[in-house]
């Protein structure tokens, strides 16, 4: 028997539906509150406890610390895979046999060529652009040279816009990094697998042979898969609500990596190490700042540490940590900043003020930490995030327009003035 919840307003009760996800989420369908009760509506600032919609990509339990793609553990999936099959997984609902995993790799090389016009936008950038917003324009400006729009009903044409987007997207965001650092633009390689051919982009040097640590594509490898998808995120729903006026993909991936780009979503592992390189200004002393960040009148804040969905721990950062250890000591790098982060992270995990409240070291925090130990820039860091969950964005986007959602369109509650007389200029 189905549940129903019973809301009433002013005396009068009204009815609802209950909705009972895969993974017994409960939810109040309340689509019809409007209509049934005369113009009642919820208000609920941040869609904290607003559902936008129904999907089946990413399964996320903050409480319990679980992260499920298409139901396959981020654990399990991290360990035993790579990023181009999770990405395969996350668009297509399934992993890919052999034979689809060789042909989309295959599609997507096929693809990766950006037209040569593109590097005239590029130019018009100057080399301190943010990386973000260079990234954000060129995705955006796709769509100039791939004007037809996708007809999402096509099985074909959805496949080649996606592998389109898979195969354009790290060429993008290694040119990004290129531009600033003042190095000549690299195409890549083919013969190379997708995570190594994107360290290529980003580092080869004309003047060397290019060669990297299999540990340090590993890592990397692990973190795309990591950052793939994050359930209805501020970015990934920016992607959703986009697409939702039926705009096309591209569009739609550049305003979610307009969202991505603040310091409360995809900054935040920047804002790691820029945190970590003001301690290092101010002495290098840990316990400090841990003090401060203990003291609620001090507005310093604690970079990398807790997370707002996850109540418990985050699973990508145990995940990562491993990672991290196993790339600072391949690479044997003396940092001292790197070294704050160290101390930062075993303060953390012994003292109780932290523990009590679960102030665990988050995926942001490992994140800046291996992407500063392999050379990355701090402001290439989101564009990291972004093509890490470029698939995420767009199995969202292809879920909701092939799911024929409707535009988004949040209400609001009216604080404002009431009717008002209007008074000349001369009588204000």
């Amino acid at each position: 028997m189905s549940k129903i919840a019973t809301l009433t307003i002013d005396g009068k009760s009204y009815e609802f539906p209950v909705v009972v996800g895969t993974e017994n989420e409960v939810a109040i369908d309340i689509k019809a509150l409007r209509g049934a009760t005369g113009g009642v509506t919820t208000l609920d600032p941040g869609y904290k406890n607003t559902g936008s919609c129904e999907s089946a990509i990413t399964f996320l339990n903050g409480e319990e610390g679980i992260l499920r793609y298409r139901g396959y553990s981020i654990e399990e999936l991290a360990d035993k895979a790579d990023f181009l099959e999770v990405a395969y997984l996350l668009i297509f609902g399934e992993l890919p046999t052999k034979e689809e995993l060789a042909k989309f790799h295959s599609d997507i090389r096929e693809q990766s060529h950006v037209d040569d016009d593109v590097k005239k936008i590029l130019d018009g950038f100057p080399k301190s652009a943010h990386p973000m917003g260079v990234l954000s324009s060129l995705t955006s400006a796709l769509v100039a040279f791939n004007p037809s729009s996708v007809n999402v009903d096509s099985e074909e044409e959805m496949y080649n816009a996606i592998v389109r987007m898979l195969a354009k997207f790290p060429v993008l965001t290694a040119w990004a990094h290129r531009k600033r650092a003042g190095l000549p633009l690299d195409y890549g390689d083919d013969s190379l697998g997708y995570v190594e051919n994107f360290h290529k982009m980003m580092f080869h040097k004309p003047n060397q042979n290019y060669s990297v640590d299999k540990k340090v594509v590993d890592a990397l490898d692990k973190l795309l898969i990591l950052h793939a998808d994050h359930e209805q995120n501020c970015s990934t729903s920016t992607v959703r609500i986009v697409g939702s006026s039926h705009a096309g993909l591209f569009v739609s991936i550049s305003a979610g990596i307009n969202a991505l780009w603040g310091p409360l979503h995809g900054g935040a592992n920047q804002a790691v190490i820029e945190m970590l390189e003001a301690i290092k200004e101010d002495g290098g002393d840990t316990h400090k700042f841990m003090n401060k960040a203990k003291d609620k009148e001090d507005p310093f804040r604690l970079m990398g540490f807790g997370h707002r969905v996850y109540k418990n721990f985050d699973p990508r950062a145990k995940i990562i940590k491993k990672s991290a250890d196993e790339v600072l000591t391949a690479l044997g790098i003396e940092d001292p900043v790197l070294d704050i982060a160290k101390g930062l992270e075993k303060e953390a995990l012994e003292d109780s003020y932290f523990v009590d409240r679960k102030l665990y070291p988050n995926v942001d925090f490992y994140s800046g930490i291996i992407y500063r130990a392999l050379g990355i820039p701090v402001e290439m860091f989101t564009p990291m995030f972004a093509l890490g969950r470029l698939p995420g964005w767009i199995a969202q986007w292809k879920e909701m327009r092939q799911r024929k959602e409707p535009i988004g369109r949040p209400r609001q509650v009216y604080i404002g003035e009431n009717l008002r007389s209007f008074k000349p200029v001369e009588k204000r």
